[in-house]
């Protein structure tokens, strides 16, 4: 007799367990190729990303001209033209107060270094100079004596001069900051070309995707076979880009109003460069957290090379956190609502993760993408648990 059959979902199951470890080492794979293509195409992706986030956002303006029959291509360059001669122009305003504050970083460097050589100093214990010796009395010439003519001829030998003092040198944290402040220089410098490059890619993907992006979509959802309900499927991806580019938009006028606002009070309070300032401080508010940090510190060093150290140097920085802090607290979470309801945790380490992926940039464009990410799986209505953790509250 043959022993008892394996029941056929029993198998199912079985043969299930046996696959489990396989693909889970697959998605970790995947993940990690992910991320090793993220990292090492940061200069491709950087303003391919960008480029689609500026596209999002002008995306609906191009739609509502295209209904009074104004071409898509026209709209577009109208729009790039009008966003970018502003843009262009406080470039231009800011490129010598900017040239300028890259040129005092030594100088910058050397001031904070020889305050701390003399903390550093005062606070270490005092050293008393080694005594000197005094010199040997000259001897006295006698008269001729008989027991003279048998005595040492030989002059003394003369004392050996004292050292002088050695020079103080130069301090690790000294040239630790001098080394810092010059590379920060160099490397500046030298992202200049790639700098243009990107640019140009950037206008060029805008206007591409302005132009031939809406018919791009429409294509696909009617050339791929999976996509069964077409007029369903073209529904959800007009509204997935309408959340987005209004989230880009709101964003983009919050930042905007906090450089303005920053730029007129640090002008009214005779700061210099009170608009380079404003810029900076709207540019970094897209990184919650970190950017307002780094905005306070800039501020801070900007408040001592004016009035030295004294307790007005603090007001630049003591002002920029009072309006920071109206921002934070009541515009954004009036203005948005649910679509920033981050959990703090998750937002660090999604700001570690992009820091260590792509810069700079990466910080600056990482809440844009989780929160981008987040209003495409809620529309999609997809990854609802992952949406549901990350909208854990604090």
């Amino acid at each position: 007799m043959s022993g008892p059959e394996t029941p056929p979902a029993t198998a199912a199951g079985s043969a299930a367990k046996k696959r489990a470890p396989g693909i889970a080492a697959q998605y970790w794979l995947l993940g990690l190729a992910v991320l090793y293509t993220l990292y090492f195409a940061r200069t491709l992706l950087i303003p391919i990303v960008v480029a689609l986030l500026f596209a999002l956002l002008l995306s609906p303006l191009v739609n509502a001209l295209k209904r009074f029959y104004v071409p898509r291509s026209l709209s577009a360059f109208v729009l790039l033209a009008c966003i970018g001669g502003p843009v262009a122009l406080l470039g231009v305003e800011l490129a010598e107060p900017a040239q300028k504050w890259l040129k005092r970083l030594p100088e910058l460097g050397m001031q904070l270094s020889e305050e701390l050589d003399s903390i550093t100093e005062s606070l270490a214990p005092r050293q008393e100079p080694a005594p000197v010796p005094e010199p040997a009395p000259p001897k006295e010439e006698g008269g001729f004596t008989f027991f003279g003519l048998f005595g040492d001829d030989e002059e003394p030998a003369p004392q050996p001069l004292p050292e002088p003092p050695p020079e103080p040198a130069q301090g690790a944290v000294t040239e630790k900051l001098l080394q810092g402040s010059l590379e920060l220089v160099i490397s500046v410098v030298g992202a200049a070309p790639l700098l243009l490059v990107q640019l140009l890619t950037f206008v060029i993907l805008v206007l591409f995707q302005l132009i031939f992006g809406q018919r791009l979509w429409q294509g696909a959802i009617e050339i791929f076979p999976r996509v069964r309900d077409k007029r369903q499927a073209g529904l959800v991806v007009a509204r997935v880009q309408r959340e987005l580019s209004r989230y880009i938009l709101t964003v983009s006028l919050i930042n905007t109003a906090l450089g303005v606002t920053t730029a007129a009070a640090l002008w009214l309070l005779g700061v210099d460069d009170a608009l380079l300032w404003g810029a900076l401080v709207g540019l970094l508010n897209f990184a919650p957290y970190v950017g307002p940090l780094v905005a306070l510190c800039v501020l801070g060093l900007a408040g001592l090379v004016q009035y030295g150290l004294e307790a007005t140097a603090l007001l630049p920085a003591l002002v920029y956190f009072l309006i920071n802090m109206a921002e934070a607290q009541f515009v954004t979470p009036l203005v948005l609502g649910r679509n920033m309801r981050l959990n703090p945790l998750v937002l660090v380490l999604w700001l570690i993760v992009w820091g260590w992926l792509w810069g700079a940039a990466g910080v600056l464009l990482a809440v844009p993408l989780l929160v981008c990410l987040k209003l495409a799986a809620q529309q999609l209505d997809i990854l609802q648990y992952w949406v549901r953790l990350i909208e854990t509250r604090a």
